[in-house]
């Protein structure tokens, strides 16, 4: 059995007591508020809900830490260069829509390098996590990323651009490159569940374009602590920045970037 690290306990403990009035609210869609923010980017009353109480559970653990999160303002704490990442709900559309794929996503970041994560699934009970040098584990199960060599055999991940948001023609682009070559390209709805399943070797690659830093900063570390690649398309480093992520094993990330990077932006 894996011998989870102190703060891998705090995180989980504090996503499993909260978890369970998400699922409680998943089955209970017809009596949730809902409400639009923005084009087709909805919030519920359980993202909102969800993130106070991952924050006043991890700040009861850990009071001077400070906050990056999806649904409200950044808060910086008595330790000004740590803060707890946080995506209450990543895949709300999928929650809203009774589709049982989504998650919570929480990571720690200290001077701007993510120290641990975890991604929860909650209808699936697959708590993905890794802390930095120690590996990355589902639950109590050591992950490796895939180690399939040839892109022919790889599944691959990614996000379709909806009403509002991401570039339909790139999207459109990047997909007919990649349709010929891969085994095959699914889109689930929550790109920290894409980039968790990249990390156990479910998917041989990801890309995503457009993400925030709370939908992949436990995910990247995921894939890095189970062997994986992270990188932007280009293969530079700025994720947080460009919101740009391809995710592979070290056989399929060059092919995937090089096929990536020869559709003009």
């Amino acid at each position: 059995m894996a011998i989870r690290p102190p703060i891998i306990n705090v995180m989980t403990k504090v996503v499993y007591k909260v978890a369970r009035d998400l699922v409680r609210d998943f089955g209970e869609l017809e009596n949730l508020q809902v409400s639009n923010k923005g084009v087709a980017n909805f919030v519920t009353s359980a993202d909102i809900r969800t993130e106070e109480n991952l924050k006043k559970n991890l700040k009861f653990s850990h009071p001077s830490f400070g906050f990056i999160t999806e649904e409200s303002e950044k808060e910086i704490g008595e330790d000004p260069d740590t803060f707890w990442v946080i995506d209450p709900i990543d895949g709300t559309t999928n929650f809203i829509h009774a589709i049982p794929h989504f998650a919570i996503s929480i990571a720690l970041m200290s001077k701007g390098v993510i120290t641990a994560g975890i991604v929860y699934d909650p209808i699936k009970d697959e708590l993905f996590w890794a802390a930095k040098g120690e590996g990355a584990y589902v639950n109590d199960h050591r992950l490796r990323v895939s180690a399939r060599k040839y892109i022919n055999e790889a599944v691959v991940a990614t996000s379709i651009p909806y009403v509002g948001s991401g570039d339909s023609k790139r999207f459109t682009q990047q997909s007919m490159t990649l349709m010929p070559v891969v085994a095959g390209l699914r889109s689930m709805g929550s790109p920290s569940l894409d980039l968790a399943y990249v990390a156990a070797g479910r998917y041989e690659g990801c890309w995503q374009t457009g993400l925030k830093i709370w939908q992949m900063a436990a995910a990247n570390l995921l894939v890095t602590e189970s062997g994986g690649y992270v990188t932007e398309m280009n293969g530079a480093g700025n994720m947080f920045e460009s919101g740009e992520v391809l995710a592979a094993n070290d056989h399929i990330h060059p092919t995937l970037s090089k096929l990536l990077r020869a559709v003009a932006k």
